[in-house]
């Protein structure tokens, strides 16, 4: 089998990083996802997944983020079956293969051309109103050709950290008022996580910058009127993390102690 080269560099080089989390994740004994797509897809790779620093602790704790994300997007599918999933910045994620949306839901996933092309020689291709789009998130053309007809759930895993600040919060802005309805779903980091960026080894091997920093929901509420925030997840807090192994525990407990460390990052979800 011919291995697939990888010539990404910076902020998409970055997506290898948790493609290979969850991979390690599904051959564990209790894996949290069990994606056995990111699993084959890391076989697929000619890549030295050693530079992205990630290993036992870090996998599960992506994973669990993905888990949270994913959670709250069925929670949104089974509550508004006809819906519009844009799924922003998407890599080589597996979400929509995770979740098998039925018909109903039009689910479209979107990031730049050569990612894209990697993930239709890499991944399976979804059944259903399944789209992938060649852009990036921050273009104009690609969001005014999707149909604002139904109420929308936006995931965006690993993006806002990568955007600049006047770049993600009119991304924002053009999201929730082209639709009538829908919820935002996404991580972030505060801005000491982003100040402490170079300690995060698959940011720093892939030469990657990270820029905005949310230290605050009320930021991203004041984008939109009517947009608010109904969770607001420490990572520390997140459900599951007794999936860690001992060391990555004993790591979040005294990092929970801490204020300025505690409030590094979070899983968002506000409701339009």
């Amino acid at each position: 089998m011919d291995r697939e080269k990888i010539t990404l560099t910076g902020a998409q080089e970055t997506m290898l990083a948790t493609l290979y989390a969850r991979a390690l994740d599904s051959v564990r004994p209790d894996p949290v996802l069990r994606d056995v797509a990111a699993a084959d897809a890391v076989r697929r790779i000619d890549y030295d997944f050693r530079k992205t620093g990630i290993r036992g602790t870090s996998a599960v704790g992506v994973a669990l983020r993905a888990k949270t994300l994913d959670d709250w997007t069925r929670e949104f599918l089974a509550a508004t079956p006809e819906c519009t999933v844009l799924h922003l910045a998407c890599g080589l994620d597996t979400r929509v293969q995770r979740m098998a949306p039925p018909p109903s839901v039009r689910w479209f996933d979107v990031d730049f051309p050569d990612v894209i092309e990697l993930r239709e020689r890499l991944l399976p291709t979804p059944q259903g109103d399944y789209t992938m789009v060649r852009s990036s998130v921050t273009a104009d053309a690609w969001l005014e050709q999707v149909p604002a007809d139904r109420p929308v759930v936006v995931v965006m895993e690993g993006l806002s950290m990568y955007l600049r600040e006047e770049d993600g919060q009119r991304l924002i802005r053009r999201i929730t008022e082209r639709f009538p309805s829908g919820e935002l779903l996404f991580d972030c980091y505060g801005t000491l996580g982003i100040k402490m960026q170079k300690l995060v080894p698959a940011v720093r091997n892939a030469g990657a910058t990270l820029h905005w920093g949310i230290d605050d929901p009320r930021e991203i509420e004041r984008l939109h009127d009517g947009l608010t925030c109904v969770d607001a997840l420490r990572s520390v807090d997140m459900p599951g993390l007794d999936k860690l192994p001992f060391a990555g525990k004993l790591q979040l407990k005294i990092v929970a102690l801490i204020p300025g460390l505690r409030d590094v990052g979070r899983i968002m979800r506000f409701r339009f």
